[in-house]
């Protein structure tokens, strides 16, 4: 007699979820087996990689940043539908080369750029500078009609519904709207790890998503299916969240951008989130991009909406043109200084130092820099492993139970990374809870006070922003990610934060220092684990961090970098 094997409940769900989601793409957009074999045993799916399975037109649309997708429609030389067709089938390819995905909604994307095209016929003009834009949105975002899963196998088939069944698919964050209202068209949903809580991107429901530059590596998280999607040009603009670094760390790992504002710049009303009632260091909404303009973009669009007057938590400040303007002034096109930036360096944190890949980086920004006129100093600021376990503290505040609540709807395990950090366990009492709080105010007014001392360094001048790593690594070997100091300190003083693109790890110069003596053994670890053929080709970016709510002087600080860093490899 056979023995039949029990399938649990909550894998054939998550079986069901994934095999819905390819029945989605249209059967024209479908990959051969031996394509797909290919692509598994391939290092770099980018580029060339994916551009096999696409026609001249749609490369050449796809190779457009987003400002030049919504200048084209306007004056009429593409439409949304031709648009829209392109990046479904170019995400569509993404998803199946790289399980980037969680969910497709293609047929809604086109009804709605048939739908624009319409207006722009019978009206000669666009709805709003975002029309016909296709833009992504990681899983955390609700959309009529549409599933949000937050990574959790219980979510499968609802929108917020498991608060209400009555609301079940009928939920739509406000930003969502905003975008909607824009003239957008939002055509997929991008993965995240379980938990959100996790500097890669892996689930229950899909497995895991890797780098597109090198599968041998993490595309990050926990916006990390944006960051591979958009490294693939299956998109060019997409919605992300940041509670510990979550767009900073795909952006820099998957060689795009991405700006983390300080969290009541932009609405996070009716997002879904983990653990939503500690917001004594809320989760940021962000951007991700392949350009710098298309942040520039998304931010200007947004904000014209006053999403202030519908959710109270948002600081009333509009778009700032004329900080734009002050510092963008201080450099040419070239980056060459006009009235010189002064820039501070964090080149380590003092508790893990940066693999070689990052600190050539560093340099090259850095040299880029002074060759352009512009000031760079050394930044020591108040040891961040500080405040990363204020930090820290605060995620793990609730003992896990919010995460567990979200698990037992369907029975599914933690992932093996999570389940130790995540176990369940007791609460953190209030006193402690307030001591940590106190504690944290304390780091923050100790680094402002630090930040406004370097106006006391010899020349007068306060420094304007601060260059330093995103992770001690470049796009990380999966499980080797011991470190998030980096941008966790960012999170407890809720400043700025743009990442750009540097360079790429070679093995052929990002040789092992063999005379590097570890701090600690976390260090070692981390050290231990750089292995320069393995981490050949991948992404090296930086953050570019200004204060509180100074996201166009970030954004413009940022075109100036980008631009020295072009004037600097022209003349190498």
């Amino acid at each position: 007699m056979r023995t039949l094997t029990c399938v649990p409940n909550w894998e054939a769900r998550a079986a069901a979820k994934r095999a819905s989601t390819l029945d989605k793409i249209p059967a024209e957009w479908n990959l051969s087996p031996a394509s797909l074999s290919k692509a598994r045993n391939q290092r770099d799916l980018t580029g060339p990689f994916i551009q096999q399975f696409l026609n001249g037109d749609e490369i050449f649309i796809l190779s457009k940043e987003a400002t030049d997708i919504v200048d084209d429609i306007k004056h009429g030389k593409l439409s949304a539908v031709q648009v829209t067709t392109t990046f479904c089938k170019a995400a569509a390819i993404a998803h199946q080369i790289n399980n980037c995905l969680h969910e497709v909604f293609f047929d809604k994307a086109l009804e709605r750029a048939r739908e624009l095209d319409a207006y722009y016929a019978d009206k000669g003009t666009t709805i709003g500078p975002l029309h016909g834009l296709p833009i992504s949105l990681k899983d955390q975002f609700h959309i009529k009609g549409v599933d949000t899963t937050m990574g959790y196998v219980g979510w499968i088939g609802s929108n917020l519904g498991i608060k209400d069944p009555n609301l079940s698919h009928q939920v739509e964050s406000q930003i969502t709207a905003e975008l909607l209202s824009l003239g957008a068209v939002l055509f997929c949903k991008t993965s995240l790890p379980q938990t959100l809580l996790f500097g890669e991107t892996k689930n229950n429901i899909i497995g895991q998503t890797l780098n597109p530059h090198n599968q041998n590596l993490s595309c990050g998280g926990s916006s990390g299916g944006e960051g591979a999607l958009q490294a693939l040009r299956g998109s060019v603009l997409g919605v992300g969240t940041d509670i510990g670094g979550s767009v900073r760390i795909p952006a820099a790992f998957n060689g795009i951008f991405s700006l983390k504002p300080t969290p009541e710049r932009l609405s996070y009303r009716d997002v879904a989130n983990t653990n939503p009632g500690q917001n004594t260091y809320r989760s940021a909404v962000g951007f991700l991009s392949t350009s710098l303009d298309g942040l520039e973009l998304a931010l200007r669009s947004v904000l014209s909406t006053q999403p202030w007057i519908r959710d109270p938590a948002v600081i009333p400040i509009p778009f700032r043109q004329e900080v734009v303007d002050e510092y963008r002034g201080r450099a040419g096109v070239d980056g060459i200084a006009k009235l010189p930036l002064k820039l501070g360096v964090l080149w380590t944190d003092r508790t893990v130092g940066p693999h070689p890949p990052i600190v050539r980086g560093l340099h090259e920004v850095v040299d880029s820099l002074r060759q352009a006129g512009h000031k760079v100093v050394d930044w020591e600021p108040p040891l961040q492993a500080t405040a990363k376990r204020v930090h820290v503290s605060f995620l793990f505040a609730d003992g896990a139970h919010d995460i567990h609540s979200h698990l037992d709807l369907s029975g599914e395990p933690l992932i093996p990374d999570l389940q130790e950090a995540f176990k369940l366990r007791q609460p953190m009492d209030l006193l402690k809870y307030q001591s940590l709080t106190l504690e944290g105010l304390e780091y923050e007014a100790a680094y402002s006070d630090y930040w406004n001392s370097t106006a006391e360094r010899g020349d007068g001048q306060i420094v304007d922003a601060v260059i330093m790593p995103v992770a001690p690594h470049a796009a990380v070997i999966p499980g080797k990610y011991y470190h998030t100091a980096y941008t966790e300190v960012i999170n407890l003083i809720n400043y700025s934060s743009a990442v750009i693109p540097v360079t790429k790890a070679d093995k052929s110069v990002d040789i092992v220092d063999e005379s590097y003596q570890p701090l600690n053994p976390i260090d070692e670890q981390n050290w231990g684990a750089y292995d320069p053929e393995i981490y050949d080709g991948a992404p090296v970016g930086v953050q570019l961090v200004a204060r509180k709510f100074e996201e166009e002087k970030i954004l413009a600080i940022a075109g100036v970098v980008t631009a020295a860093l072009r004037t600097y490899r022209d003349k190498a």
